[in-house]
């Protein structure tokens, strides 16, 4: 299935470990959604971990939408995969990696895999602005994760 990929990486001042942990917080999530987007978590099933299931409640112009997204291919401080199962694309799977890089540092990333509805005339209409959404969004995730380690240390 043809789509888009889209990646952002940040070197950040802590172990992958930590960084890890923290993205395995309950209300880890909520800070990291930006205040300008219209998303809400309204359903939690299990932890960070095969299977486990984030419901959102999100406001696409005057749409609202319910995601669902599943977890997997969870390595216990390393990585977990999150993939629509329902929501707005045609298809969506978000790798979150955090990988070490010295002994006091990592590289947390984000590579996301998605296609957009009604294929090559939904990329021609929003490919672009989906493109600048994520950017946007991506850069202050990483930017608040960036802060929290900052501020810890």
């Amino acid at each position: 299935m043809k789509g888009q990929v889209f990646e952002r990486r940040t070197k950040i001042a802590a172990t992958a470990e930590e960084v890890f942990l923290w993205h395995t917080q309950p209300e880890t999530l909520e800070k990291l959604i930006p205040p300008w987007e219209r998303v809400r978590v309204v359903q939690r099933v299990g932890q960070i971990g095969n299977g486990a299931r984030v419901v959102f409640l999100i406001r696409l112009g005057p749409l609202r939408m319910r995601w669902v997204s599943v977890h997997r291919d969870y390595r216990a401080g390393r990585q977990f995969v999150d993939v629509q199962e329902s929501g707005p694309f045609k298809r969506w799977e978000h790798l979150h990696l955090v990988e070490p890089d010295g002994p006091a540092s990592c590289r947390l990333i984000d590579r996301i895999e998605y296609a957009l509805p009604f294929g090559s005339l939904g990329e021609a209409l929003a490919g672009v602005r989906v493109r600048r959404r994520l950017e946007r969004l991506f850069e202050y995730r990483h930017q608040v994760t960036a802060q929290q380690f900052a501020r810890s240390r």
